[in-house]
C-alpha cells in the first residue's frame, strides 16, 4: 500500500487558501515537456518502440511536372531481399482521393502526374535501406505534358484552382481617377518552406475487425481519422488517431500529414502487418506544398498627406496543382490586404492559380501575411513617392474615427489598440531620434547605409470557415485529486497544452502538478477541428474550462448538499476548499463526491460566437476579434555587396490577459524571426522543368542563431483584457507575431532608399536576399546619379 501523506492542521490550510494560487492563468510556467525537449527524452512518433514485424515504406516520386503514366512495372522491386509489397493507386480498397475539402489529391497518381515530386508507388518493406533499394528498380514509362509552372502563366491561361473572388467598397476607378497622386506597381512574394524539424511521419497498428491505431505527426488528428477510414472504406470508429506531440508543424502538418498516414494504413491493410512512413528530408520537401508564392499588382490613388484615396488591388497565389486550402488561403490574404490602414475606396481580388507544382498549403498566417506585405510595399512606395518619413504616412492611414473603421469587407474593427501601441513604441525604441541618427550616418558613409523601419500589425483571429470554430474537451478528476486532462488541440512546440492545463488549475484552483495532459485522441474527442488559425488555446481552452466548470458545479452542489451550505460558503483556493468555516483538501473534496455518487468526469465544448461571412455579397464578420502590434527594426547594408545584418529589433505586441507570459513573449521572438526569415534569407528555386533545387538545408537557408539580433527587446501589452469572451481574456499569439518580420525587410529597403535620398522605392522582391538587394542598390544607383544631375543642372542654371 502506498504511504499515506500527514493530514494538514486547519491553520495551515488555512494559510494554504490565503496564499493564492502560483501556477494558474496568468503565471509564466514552462513548457510542460521544456524538460524532455532539451533532454532527448521527449517521445516522438519515431521514437516510439517499434511494432514486430513492422515494415517501412519508402514513396517513388515523378520525375515529371506533368505527364501520362504510360506503364509501371513493380516486378524488379520484389528482387530485393525484404520487400514484401509494392503499391499503387490500384490497391486502395476505398476512395483514393485524400483532398481536405473537395476532389483532387490523389493518395498516389493515377494515370497522370501533375507535378515533379508526386507520388506513383510505394514500397514497403522489412528495412528503409531495403525499400529504398527497391524503390530505385521500379520501372515507369512517361509521355511528358505541357506544364504551367509560373503564376504569370496560369493568370494569362485563366487557369484556376478555384475561382476568382472580390472584396468591393465604393468605387475604386472613379477614387483612382480622382486622386491627387496615383502610381502603379507590382511585387512579387516567395514561398517558404515550414522545415518541421520533424518530417512527415505515421506509425499504424492493424487491430481486429480492420481496425486502425494511427501514430500520426498531425495538426488535424480528426482529418487524418476521416482521411484514413475513407481510403480504407472503413467507418470512422474503426480508426482511432493519438498524437502527443509533433516536432514542428507550422501549418505544414495540417493537411498534408495525412498522405503519410493513409499510405502506413493502406500497407497495414494489405500486409496485416505494423507500417511506418516517415520522409527523408528531400522527399518531404519535393512532395509537400509550401506556403503560397504571391504576384502583386496595384493601381492606388492618395492625397499630399499619403491618405489613400482609392486602390486596385490583386493578390494573385500559386496553388500547385490542387485546391488543398487555397481558397481560404487566399480569402486570409484578401482580409488582411489593409493591415492596419483603412483603404477608402477598394477594390480587391484573388486569385488561385493553378500550376504543376506541389499543391501549397498551410503556413502561418494563412496568407495573412502575403496580404499584409502587399500593402506595406504600397504604402513605402507612397512614402517615396512624396519624400516622407514611411511611419508618418502609415500612421496617416490607421484605422480611426467612425467613418473611417470599417474594413473592406464591412467589419468594424474592434478595441484598435495601435494609435497606443506605436506611440509607445515609437518612445521605448527611440524612433525619432534614431531616424535622425540613421539619417546622419547615411550622409557620412558612402558605403555602408542603415535603415530603419517600425510597421504595425492588425490581424484577425478565427477560422474563416466558421464550421471549425469549436472544440471539445475531456476532463477527469481522480480520488486522490489528480485530474487527467484531454482536448482537441495538439501540441507542436508552441505550450498549447500548459496553457489549457493552466486553464483548468484556475478554474479548479490546484497546483498545474496535479494534471496530466494526455496525448490528442480521436477516441476521446471526436470531430476536432485542427490546431491552426491561432485559435488553439481559444478554442480548446474554452472547451477545458466548460468541462472543469461543469465538474466544479457538480462538487459545489455536493458540499452544500452534505453540509448545508449557500453557494456563496463554497470557495476554491490554492488546493484548499472552504466549506463556511470548514477547510477540505481539493483530494477530500474528490472522495467526497465519489462517496456521494457524483460524477467526476466531464466533456466540454465551445464555439466561436459571431462569425460569418456572406461570400456573395462579400461581407461579414469573419474574425471574432483582432490581435495587435507593432515592430521596429534596425538594419546594416553593405552596399557593395548586398549583404545586411540586423542590429536591433523593438517589439510591443497585444496578447490580451496573457495565459502565460513566458510562452507568449516566446512565441512572439519566434514568430519574428521566422517571419524575417521568409523576407530575408529562405528562398525556393525551381528550375525550368519545375524540380525544386532548394530541397534540404545545403540550399535552402532558415534563420540560424547569428541572424538574430543582439539587441532583440520583446514586450507584451500590459492592462488590456480583450474585450471579447475569450478565455480569461487572453487573445491568441500563434500567428500575429510572424507579421514583425516585415519591418526587417521594409528597414533593408529604406537603407538602400537612403542612396535616392529617400526619393525612389527599390524594387526588391521577396525574399531579399543580397543577390536582389544588390539589384536594388544598381537600381537607386543609377536613379541618384539622375537626380544628382538634375540638381545640379537646375542649380547651374539658377546661378546663370
Amino acid at each position: 500500500m502506498s504511504e499515506s501523506k500527514p493530514s494538514l492542521s486547519r491553520l495551515e490550510m488555512e494559510q494554504l487558501f490565503r496564499a493564492g494560487l502560483q501556477s494558474g492563468v496568468g503565471k509564466s510556467q514552462k513548457h510542460e515537456s521544456a524538460d524532455k525537449h532539451v533532454s532527448g527524452e521527449a517521445v516522438y512518433t519515431d521514437d516510439r518502440l517499434e511494432f514486430p514485424r513492422q515494415l517501412h515504406l519508402v514513396p517513388l516520386l515523378s520525375p515529371h511536372a506533368h505527364a501520362d503514366i504510360l506503364h509501371i512495372d513493380t516486378g524488379p522491386c520484389y528482387s530485393v531481399p525484404g520487400v514484401v509489397r509494392v503499391m499503387t493507386a490500384e490497391d486502395v480498397p476505398g476512395n483514393p482521393d485524400i483532398a481536405p475539402l473537395t476532389h483532387g489529391d490523389p493518395l498516389m497518381a493515377q494515370g497522370v502526374v501533375e507535378y515533379v515530386g508526386q507520388i506513383v508507388l510505394v514500397v514497403a518493406a522489412t528495412s528503409p535501406e531495403a525499400a529504398r533499394a527497391a524503390v530505385a528498380l521500379a520501372k515507369v514509362d512517361y509521355q511528358p505534358r505541357d506544364a504551367v509552372l509560373t503564376i504569370r502563366q496560369a493568370l494569362a491561361l485563366e487557369h484556376y484552382v478555384e475561382e476568382p473572388h472580390q472584396h468591393k467598397r465604393g468605387d475604386a476607378g472613379m477614387a483612382l481617377a480622382s486622386a491627387p497622386h496615383r502610381l502603379q506597381g507590382e511585387l512579387e512574394i516567395g514561398g517558404q518552406e515550414h522545415f518541421y524539424l520533424e518530417t512527415q511521419i505515421a506509425s499504424v497498428m492493424p487491430g481486429e475487425d480492420g481496425a486502425m491505431l494511427v501514430y500520426s505527426s498531425t495538426q488535424h488528428p480528426t482529418e487524418v481519422q476521416k482521411l484514413v477510414a475513407s481510403v480504407l472504406d472503413l467507418p470512422m470508429h474503426k480508426v482511432v488517431v493519438d498524437m502527443r506531440r509533433m516536432g514542428g508543424g507550422f501549418g505544414g502538418k495540417e493537411t498534408q500529414a495525412a498522405g503519410t498516414a493513409c499510405l502506413a494504413a493502406l500497407a497495414a491493410h494489405l500486409t496485416g502487418r505494423p507500417a511506418k512512413m516517415r520522409l527523408a528530408r528531400q522527399d518531404d520537401m519535393l512532395i509537400t506544398g509550401k506556403r503560397h508564392p504571391f504576384h502583386v499588382s496595384y493601381d492606388v490613388g492618395f492625397t499630399d498627406d499619403g491618405i489613400i484615396h482609392g486602390i486596385d488591388l490583386k493578390l494573385a497565389a500559386n496553388c500547385g496543382y490542387s485546391l488543398d486550402l487555397s481558397g481560404s488561403i487566399v480569402d486570409r490574404a484578401m482580409f488582411h490586404s489593409d493591415n492596419a490602414y483603412y483603404l477608402g475606396d477598394a477594390l480587391i481580388t484573388g486569385y488561385r492559380c493553378k500550376t504543376n507544382m506541389a499543391s501549397n498549403t498551410a503556413y502561418r498566417g494563412f496568407g495573412g501575411p502575403q496580404g499584409i506585405l502587399a500593402i506595406e510595399h504600397i504604402v513605402d512606395h507612397i512614402a517615396r513617392e512624396l519624400g516622407m518619413d514611411p511611419l508618418t504616412v502609415r500612421k496617416n492611414n490607421y484605422y480611426g474615427q467612425e467613418s473611417r473603421n470599417i474594413t473592406h469587407y464591412h467589419q468594424p474593427v474592434g478595441q484598435n489598440l495601435l494609435e497606443e501601441m506605436t506611440r509607445q513604441l515609437e518612445e521605448s525604441a527611440e524612433y525619432a531620434v534614431r531616424r535622425d541618427a540613421v539619417t546622419q550616418f547615411n550622409l557620412n558613409n558612402p558605403f555602408i547605409k542603415k535603415g530603419l523601419a517600425l510597421t504595425p500589425v492588425k490581424f484577425g483571429i478565427s477560422f474563416t470557415a466558421s464550421f471549425l470554430n469549436q472544440a471539445g474537451a475531456l476532463v477527469l478528476v481522480y480520488t486522490d485529486g489528480s485530474i487527467q486532462l484531454n482536448h482537441g488541440g495538439t501540441e507542436m512546440g508552441q505550450g498549447l497544452n500548459t496553457k489549457v492545463a493552466q486553464v483548468v488549475a484556475e478554474v479548479f484552483q490546484v497546483d498545474i502538478s496535479r494534471i496530466q495532459i494526455t496525448a490528442t485522441d480521436t477516441g476521446k474527442v471526436p470531430n476536432t477541428s485542427p490546431t491552426a488559425a491561432s485559435s488553439g488555446a481559444d478554442l480548446n481552452g474554452k472547451a477545458a474550462q466548460n468541462a472543469a466548470e461543469i465538474i466544479k458545479a457538480r462538487m459545489v452542489e455536493m458540499l452544500m448538499r452534505v453540509h448545508d451550505a449557500a453557494e456563496s460558503d463554497v470557495e476554491f483556493s490554492n488546493g484548499q476548499v472552504r466549506v463556511k468555516n470548514e477547510y477540505f483538501s481539493f483530494e477530500q473534496v474528490a472522495t467526497q463526491c465519489w462517496l456521494n455518487q457524483v460524477p467526476l468526469s466531464s466533456t466540454g465544448y465551445y464555439k466561436t460566437p459571431k462569425i460569418f461571412y456572406d461570400r456573395s455579397k462579400a461581407a461579414g464578420h469573419p474574425f471574432y476579434y483582432f490581435s495587435y502590434g507593432a515592430a521596429c527594426a534596425e538594419v546594416l547594408v553593405d552596399t557593395l555587396t548586398g549583404e545586411y545584418k540586423l542590429l536591433r529589433a523593438d517589439i510591443l505586441h497585444d496578447v490580451g490577459d496573457s495565459l502565460n507570459p513566458a510562452i507568449d513573449t516566446g512565441q512572439v521572438e519566434g514568430g519574428f524571426v521566422q517571419g524575417m526569415g521568409w523576407l530575408t534569407t529562405e528562398e525556393l528555386v525551381w528550375n525550368d522543368k519545375g524540380r525544386l533545387m532548394t530541397s534540404g538545408p545545403a540550399a535552402y537557408k532558415i534563420p540560424a542563431i547569428g541572424d538574430i539580433p543582439q539587441d532583440l527587446r520583446v514586450h507584451l501589452v500590459e492592462n488590456r483584457k480583450n474585450p471579447e469572451d475569450t478565455v480569461f481574456h487572453s487573445k491568441a499569439v500563434g500567428e500575429p507575431p510572424f507579421m514583425h518580420g516585415i519591418s526587417v525587410w521594409c528597414a533593408i529597403k529604406d537603407a538602400v532608399s537612403s542612396l535616392a535620398d529617400y526619393r525612389v522605392h527599390p524594387h526588391i522582391d521577396a525574399p531579399a536576399t543580397p543577390e536582389r538587394v544588390l539589384n536594388g542598390i544598381n537600381q537607386l544607383r543609377f536613379y541618384g546619379d539622375v537626380v544628382t544631375s538634375v540638381v545640379s543642372a537646375n542649380t547651374e542654371k539658377a546661378n546663370g
